[in-house]
């Protein structure tokens, strides 16, 4: 186990190391944001003396390498705009993303998982019929207009749930929260559900094929044999035999969730790092972008470091496998 999870480290490692090149490049090479920052009326001197001070009149493989050696003492770089740490602006918006990103996957899961059994238990049933004709409109609704519809029903209509915005926040540990207050929670159930549609309708139907595929196993055959309940076949058999399937999309749609709350944010003015990003690419902040692109690489890259370990752990033949490779 130790020397599996060596050499994914290892791995992870240089992928960083190789997103980290691409993402720099590509945000550095577009645009120039000292022409959205300065006044147009500044003179050349001017510009020459904000552009300095930006570092960005050294050439991109100088400005690459500060920024490597910089990263690796937990420094990001400055942002343009707010003349703050890059790293602190994302950490500060951060916890509210994550709120957003938890409670979207918990949501997804608590529905998905058991609709998507019921639907590979009973595949002839009007009920199993009904919950994939629905689980269509998770993949087929776009989540602008999902959000918009939300809001006009909940918010407008029946006038049971804010707008927008986060609500009252609770310290946890150090970290404001907004789920352990009554405002709090309000605020969240719009977003939450609108982020986890999509996931919803994956878990399903992820689900469902694993546990009509695990229903056919000779294992549950011999289970049935010995006259085990139903309840402990589905729920010890079926139940753990799919689980690395589920496991691997849970985990990555939670990066995803994280990467691409963008939109569900700014529907619902939710003060997260998605916010913070759509604000930063108007004026070219590239600390700020570039700061952000690089965390969820790392968040990616471990995500994936946890599922091979997880893995690992769920299916013996993982480690086996990695040892003769």
């Amino acid at each position: 186990m130790l020397v599996f999870i060596i050499r994914r480290c290892v791995q992870s490692v240089a992928v960083l190391l190789l997103m980290s090149l691409l993402v720099f490049v590509s945000v550095y090479a577009i645009g120039n944001p000292i022409d959205i920052l300065i006044s147009a009326d500044a003179d050349q001197i001017e510009r020459a003396r904000v552009i300095a001070a930006f570092g960005l009149d050294q050439p991109l493989w100088v400005q690459y390498f500060y920024f490597i050696k910089n990263a690796l003492a937990g420094d990001m770089g400055r942002s343009f705009v707010y003349a703050t740490p890059a790293l602190g602006l994302i950490l500060e918006r951060l916890p509210a993303t994550l709120e957003l990103a938890i409670s979207a996957i918990l949501i997804a899961i608590v529905i998905g998982l058991p609709l998507g059994l019921w639907a590979g238990l009973r595949p002839r049933s009007i009920a199993s019929k009904t919950i994939m004709t629905v689980s269509i409109f998770g993949f087929s609704l776009p989540t602008f207009w999902v959000g918009l519809m939300l809001i006009m029903v909940f918010a407008v209509e029946l006038g049971w749930l804010p707008t927008s915005g986060r609500g009252q926040t609770v310290m946890l540990l150090g970290v404001p929260v907004g789920f352990l207050s009554w405002d709090g929670l309000k605020h969240l159930l719009m977003p939450a559900l609108n982020l986890s549609l999509f996931n919803i309708a994956l878990i399903i139907r992820l689900t469902r094929a694993g546990t009509q595929e695990a229903l056919l196993q000779d294992y549950i055959k011999f289970a049935r044999a010995k006259g085990l309940r139903n309840s402990r076949i589905v729920g010890v058999h079926v139940l753990k035999n799919i689980l690395i399937p589920i496991v691997t999309v849970v985990a990555l749609q939670f990066g995803s969730i994280i990467a691409f709350s963008i939109v569900t944010e700014s529907i619902f003015a939710w003060p997260g790092v998605g916010k913070l990003l759509i604000d930063s690419i108007r004026v070219l902040d590239r600390p700020v972008i570039v700061a952000f692109l690089s965390l969820i690489v790392v968040i990616f890259i471990l995500i994936n470091l946890c599922v091979d370990v997880l893995y690992s752990v769920l299916d013996p033949r993982v480690r086996l496998s990695e040892a003769k490779g």
